[in-house]
């Protein structure tokens, strides 16, 4: 799909219908190029940590952003973010949390587990688009990643 290019985000979503809202978003902010989409935990996993089906990555090939449900099935949301901020190897990947739970728990557990940053998903879609954009335009533009040259 991506033709060798490095991953720019990691979409981890389970929703059909937030993948797509969230995709269209981050194409009508021209940040769109380099998406890899997985549809829970498990593949999240994989996906970072280069096994199973993602096994032929390398593990130095890390996203720039992992954008992360929460709710997700076979491993929750919560399990990945304690995965990857546990491992040296995927500890500097910045992991924002998108996510319909504004529950208090979860935010807190978030932000001890490392979290990057929380956001709770806009109910309309402007507001979500707008959100992604800004997202995007942050992490992937402003934001000074170690090893980044900018």
């Amino acid at each position: 799909m991506n033709q060798g290019l490095p991953i720019e985000i990691l979409l981890v979503e389970d929703s059909t219908t937030d993948l797509e809202l969230t995709l269209r978003a981050l194409k009508k902010a021209n940040l769109a190029n380099r998406i890899e989409t997985v549809r829970d935990g498990e593949e999240a996993l994989d996906f970072l940590f280069a096994r199973n089906r993602y096994g032929e990555r390398s593990l130095d090939d890390k996203p720039r952003l992992v954008l992360l449900d929460l709710k997700l099935p076979k491993v929750d949301g919560l399990e990945v973010l304690k995965a990857v901020k546990s491992d040296p190897r995927t500890r500097s990947i910045p992991i924002v949390v998108l996510t319909s739970s504004s529950e208090q728990r979860d935010i807190v557990e978030s932000y001890k587990l490392g979290v990057n940053s929380y956001i709770v998903k806009p109910v309309d879609f402007d507001g979500f688009t707008s959100a992604i954009a800004e997202l995007g335009l942050y992490w992937l533009v402003l934001n000074s990643a170690p090893g980044s040259t900018t």
